[in-house]
């Protein structure tokens, strides 16, 4: 940017000065967005810097915070209350940070400001395909989102904003943020991977047994912190539940992560809301609110096996049956990519 420029910008001007704090003096790569969203182009990232920090490049959005002008009504936070960062582990022989990575925050950034759904620390997303196009056979196919340990949070003149960390996840990682607690699981992943570098070539953590020990005994000790979760098919007729094929085992992981240790989860779409609550009897209870299940014991675990990703009908007792309907996966373009759950 031009110095003219950043006088105007006084949020763009704060993150600077945090990043100054852990790079002084570096000149970054920055990517800069040609149409900026506001004034109708696609991304909603202004631009993206990165840092060359010898094993790995540390990537840091501008654009989720208000960077020129205060716009939101919220005088304690800045535009969305976060900056994303991302940290790519250097692979052999590059010389300059892989563009993908910026793709991907730009689609992050994107999800926001279409849906108006916030991220968070301790969140994670599912991410309907690899991390990277540039390598599908990576085991990364879902992102966690931490506080950067080294940013943290700072204040802005227009609020305050956190930069929270994007991080790559495998599947049996992503199992274990939803049944325990996403903060927890990173605990104990940055003992594996330091600063939580995302590496899109490793494999698992969790196949190595010390970690699949702690996360496993964190989970039998805490249950899940998720309380509740997202689905895009949510519906419920008589004593029937439609659910996803694709959210299927994902609403499974949770119920037994959350009702034996006494606690609801409530599941919700767009237009519905449904609660699986613990206690002594099947009951069921619709009110304008939504449908709450009453779930006694002896009834989670063959809940839980009927929420498989396959389509079909399963009676779970008699008042109470589960029907998973196939899922479309699409891309941003709403082009069917796969289809999770056909019986074809």
């Amino acid at each position: 940017m031009t110095a003219d420029l950043e006088s105007e910008a006084p949020g763009w001007d704060a993150i600077d000065k945090a990043l100054n704090t852990i790079y002084p003096g570096v000149e970054p790569y920055h990517l800069a967005t040609m149409l900026k969203w506001r004034l109708g182009g696609p991304d909603p990232l202004d631009g993206v810097s990165i840092y060359d920090r010898g094993d790995h490049w540390h990537y840091v959005s501008y654009g989720m915070s208000e960077l020129y002008e205060k716009e939101s009504d919220d005088p304690d936070e800045s535009g969305w209350g976060f900056e994303f960062t991302f940290r790519a582990a250097r692979r052999d022989g590059e010389t300059e940070p892989p563009r993908w990575a910026v793709g991907l925050l730009q689609n992050l950034g994107r999800y926001v400001f279409t849906t108006g759904n916030v991220f968070g620390r301790g969140h994670y997303m599912d991410l309907n395909g690899p991390i990277s196009l540039d390598n599908p056979q990576t085991r990364l196919c879902y992102v966690g989102f931490a506080l950067d340990p080294e940013l943290g949070e700072i204040a802005t003149p227009h609020g305050s904003l956190a930069f929270l960390q994007v991080i790559g996840l495998t599947e049996a990682e992503y199992d274990a943020a939803q049944a325990w607690s996403a903060t927890s699981l990173f605990g104990v992943l940055s003992e594996a991977l330091p600063l939580l570098v995302t590496d899109i070539d490793r494999s698992c953590t969790l196949d190595a047994p010390a970690v699949a020990a702690a996360v496993a005994q964190g989970i039998a000790r805490d249950g899940s912190s998720s309380s509740s979760s997202y689905v895009t098919q949510l519906d419920w007729t008589g004593e029937r539940i439609v659910l996803g094929a694709h959210a299927a085992p994902r609403i499974a992981t949770a119920l037994k992560g959350r009702l034996p240790f006494g606690r609801p989860l409530t599941v919700f779409s767009s237009d519905r809301e449904l609660t699986f609550e613990p206690g002594d009897a099947l009951a069921r209870t619709e009110t304008d609110a939504g449908l709450t299940v009453t779930v006694p014991a002896g009834l989670l675990g063959p809940l839980a096996d009927a929420l498989t990703p396959m389509a079909g009908v399963t009676t779970v007792a008699s008042g109470l049956s589960v029907e998973i309907v196939p899922t479309e996966i699409r891309d941003e373009d709403g082009n069917v990519l796969y289809i999770v759950g056909s019986p074809t």
